[in-house]
């Protein structure tokens, strides 16, 4: 394990943001060019704009309100099947080492402030928000409402999502001059989610992740079964509740080791004191909870 594994973590997070935004002459000035090349075809695995300038993969979500043929009312399963795929080998691993935007918010949380904890009462609700835009804007609304050309509309993108806006929306602004006389409310409706996006986390460990990503409540789902597992030797744990302080997730790892809240960041493996947690293929032992052939609630984890 490297000296310094969270370090090296926001690192591979933003190569892979560099990776996936890897086509420059999106970024030239004048009427910058967005890639549509055989890439394209494919979703990168977290959060990342299709219109950013130097995007060179599909949005995942945005792929996911397309599945729907509005002429043939055919489900399109490779989109659903590729990323249901990943949670089932991952599960929200992709939350914790690959989305740029995640890293961007660990970066705001970092500014020096005063941290709010949000009451349980208030954060146990929140964290089902995201499923309820799941379900609804990325797959109920495309259903019944469909653009012009047969697809469903990007209710999520167009309506709601940070990442578009600032990947996206703001570099093609000030790339293109021709493009800031055409702003309208839905620009600046989109600018002010964002600005609160940003200033949430300041104060907020990864607010977006928590209670509105679609993309991580998707891979949640697949969280207790995928093949990338939390584990928890029993037998080494004191119960010193280390790794739930820990956690910033707001995960208690000894009790629910593979929360839908968890993005495998290992900070939990690494605080802990007497190397009883570990994330790796399966599960070598019964994690806590499990010994009695059940998990706990995933909510009582999200509370914590």
């Amino acid at each position: 394990m490297a000296k310094h594994p969270n370090a090296l973590r926001k690192c591979i997070q933003a190569g892979w943001g560099i990776l996936t935004n890897a086509y420059m002459k999106g970024f030239l000035p004048g009427a910058p060019y967005i890639y549509g090349g055989n890439l394209k075809q494919v979703c990168v695995p977290g959060m990342n704009c299709y219109s950013c300038p130097g995007a060179l993969g599909s949005c995942p979500i945005g792929s996911m309100q397309a599945v729907f043929d509005g002429r043939q009312r055919e489900f399109a399963f490779y989109v659903v099947g590729y990323l249901a795929l990943i949670g089932l080998v991952v599960g929200r691993f992709i939350c914790g080492w690959l989305c740029l935007f995640g890293l961007i918010q660990e970066l705001l949380y970092k500014i020096p402030t005063p941290k709010l904890t949000i009451p349980t009462k208030v954060d146990r609700p929140l964290r089902y928000l995201k499923y309820l835009i799941l379900i609804v804007m990325v797959f109920i609304l495309p259903f019944f409402i469909r653009s012009q050309y047969g697809v469903g509309a990007p209710f999520f993108c167009k309506y709601i999502c940070p990442v578009g806006t600032l990947e996206g929306g703001i570099p093609l602004v000030l790339l293109n001059e021709m493009l800031r006389s055409t702003l309208g409310w839905l620009f600046r409706w989109k600018f002010f989610l964002l600005i609160l996006c940003v200033a949430a986390s300041i104060f907020i460990y990864r607010p977006f992740c928590k209670y509105i990503c679609p993309l991580g409540a998707f891979y949640g789902l697949f969280q207790k079964i995928s093949l990338i597992r939390m584990r928890v030797d029993e037998d080494a744990c004191v119960n010193c509740g280390k790794c739930a302080r820990t956690c910033k997730m707001n995960v208690d790892p000894h009790t629910t080791p593979n929360s839908n809240e968890c993005i495998r960041c290992r900070e939990c493996v690494n605080a802990c004191p007497m190397h009883a947690l570990s994330m790796g293929i399966g599960a070598l032992k019964p994690a806590a909870g499990e010994k009695a052939g059940k998990e706990a609630p995933a909510a009582s984890a999200e509370a914590q």
